[in-house]
């Protein structure tokens, strides 16, 4: 049975960080792609991160240089540390890893 879950979401002021984890089980983690997603209220859920079986990294542009997508394959689990958040990065966020998905994890940027 393949399960992810996701973990460290929460309310952080702008410019303040937060560590998103996913972990999996179930699944043969090192080989498949990578991805976090976020859904914001009233809007389609859209790719924020990838992270490749050979370690390629490819972020959307609202996110690039703030946010880092990384793995533990040791731990099957999938991290997006989130820095100098902005009030838009509020979304719920998903993890997936092939071809399925966490339950989400809310993340509010709000002073």
């Amino acid at each position: 049975q393949v399960q992810l879950v996701e973990s460290g979401g929460g309310l952080a002021q702008p410019g303040g960080s937060l560590r998103l984890s996913c972990a999996t089980s179930g699944i043969i983690f090192s080989i498949y792609v990578k991805a976090w997603y976020r859904q914001a209220p009233g809007k389609q859920r859209e790719l924020v991160a990838t992270f490749t079986s050979g370690g390629t990294t490819n972020y959307a542009a609202s996110v690039r240089g703030r946010f880092t997508i990384s793995t533990d394959n040791a731990k099957n689990t999938v991290y997006l540390q989130m820095n100098s958040l902005k009030p838009e990065d509020t979304a719920v966020y998903y993890c997936s890893v092939g071809g399925s998905w966490g339950q989400g994890t809310q993340v509010t940027v709000s002073s």
